[in-house]
């Protein structure tokens, strides 16, 4: 069966790595912080100005001074560091973050992300993805493979504007994981959630993708 959110998010802990610096989008991707494996150390970035973000907090630990990008309260883990927002995409833009974990409206089957406006809605303001998708060593989108009216998200070409191009290494859905294939400059479907079939993937996808060997 298709995984909820939560399990989408744990999946996406999967992709951390002990040291690594992590920067985890606004909606979705702020799950992942309560799925970082026991044992080991991740410095959870957000662009606001914060190195070091916990779990969420527990109604009697709110601090309504200690939010992140999303304007979410947060904790901050022993050791944790605060900045101007200068400084937090300098450390973006520089290289220094390792892993990026975003949310998206659509992905094209070359990498290219949408994830920051539908035009003729109110946004809040252009946030940091462009700068993450372009200076981010690693970037992973984790999403529900269909838009609640049931249409595809992976798709041949964008339509909404842009947020950067082929620059997307990981999808994972609610349905499966996806790995971009370089060299094919198109993602393969290298995993898929319990009782999900290939079938029911390709027919929910209208991109151009290929699937791994080993799940066949």
């Amino acid at each position: 069966m298709p995984l909820d959110r939560n399990g989408i998010a744990k999946r996406a802990a999967q992709e951390l790595k002990d040291g690594y610096y992590v920067n985890l989008g606004i909606g979705m991707p702020t799950l992942v912080a309560n799925y970082v494996p026991d044992g080991m150390t991740v410095w959870l970035q957000s662009e606001n100005g914060l190195l070091g973000m916990g779990e969420f907090p527990k109604d009697a630990d709110v601090d309504a001074d200690l939010i992140n990008a999303g304007k979410q309260t947060v904790t901050a883990v022993p050791g944790a560091s605060f900045f101007s927002s200068a400084e937090s995409f300098e450390m973006i833009r520089g290289g220094h973050i390792d892993l990026a974990i975003l949310g998206a409206m659509e992905i094209s089957q070359e990498g290219d992300i949408a994830n920051w406006m539908i035009p003729g809605k109110m946004i809040k303001g252009m946030g940091g993805a462009m700068d993450l998708v372009a200076g981010v060593n690693k970037v992973v989108v984790i999403m529900d493979h269909v838009t609640r009216k049931g249409d595809p998200k992976l798709i041949p070409t964008c339509t909404l504007p842009l947020t950067g191009l082929r620059c997307i290494d990981m999808i994972i859905t609610d349905l499966c994981v996806m790995e971009m294939d370089n060299n094919a400059q198109r993602f393969v479907i290298t995993e898929l959630a319990p009782n999900v079939t290939i079938a029911e993937v390709l027919e929910k996808t209208s991109a151009e993708v290929l699937v791994s060997s080993a799940i066949h």
